[in-house]
């Protein structure tokens, strides 16, 4: 699998696409806010603009753990544990936390993306993606977000914005 230098997520395709060395090389669905697209603090929004991720959390977690504060909380995400929990904000598998780099729009302040913990992470399997349903997250199945962490590094963009992508949309996969 190739490291990927460039994630871009388009929030009306509601898809992510990961780019090797300017070629398009992983297009996965996603669920953005349900809120659509905004910056503020306690908007419940999906950050617009140009990101990196800051930081890659539970890389050795089996698929389906259990986050709580970036923590592992011991448990592993099943349908009785999601009945015991109605309503919960499940954050699952892996989480790449991004940081804004745009000071003004998604960094520092009011807008700042990293203190509004905005995340990459898995989300149970029974929750449909390429609708937006999150609280700001990008959400991703949890088999995709496994395969998507090892090939991220430290630092690289994530471009998130609001427009359609048609001209990667169909395009194959190199």
């Amino acid at each position: 699998m190739p490291t990927l230098d460039l994630l871009h997520v388009s929030i009306a395709d509601q898809c992510l696409y990961g780019f090797a060395q300017g070629r398009l090389v992983v297009r996965l669905a996603v669920s953005t806010a349900l809120n659509g697209a905004g910056e503020r603090n306690g908007s419940g929004c999906t950050p617009r603009g140009l990101h990196q991720v800051r930081a890659k959390i539970g890389a050795d977690l089996p698929q389906g753990a259990v986050l709580r504060g970036r923590r592992w909380t011991g448990e592993t995400w099943a349908p009785a544990l999601h009945e015991q929990f109605p309503g919960r904000d499940w954050i699952l598998t892996r989480i790449l936390w991004l940081s804004g780099c745009e000071p003004g729009r998604n960094r520092l302040g009011a807008v700042d993306t990293f203190r509004r913990y905005i995340y990459l992470h898995g989300t149970p399997d029974s929750e449909p993606m390429g609708v937006p349903l999150s609280h700001g997250c990008i959400r991703l199945r949890n088999a995709d977000l496994l395969r998507l962490f090892d090939q991220v590094p430290i630092h690289c963009p994530v471009q998130i914005e609001e427009a359609a992508c048609p001209e990667w949309a169909g395009a194959p996969l190199n």
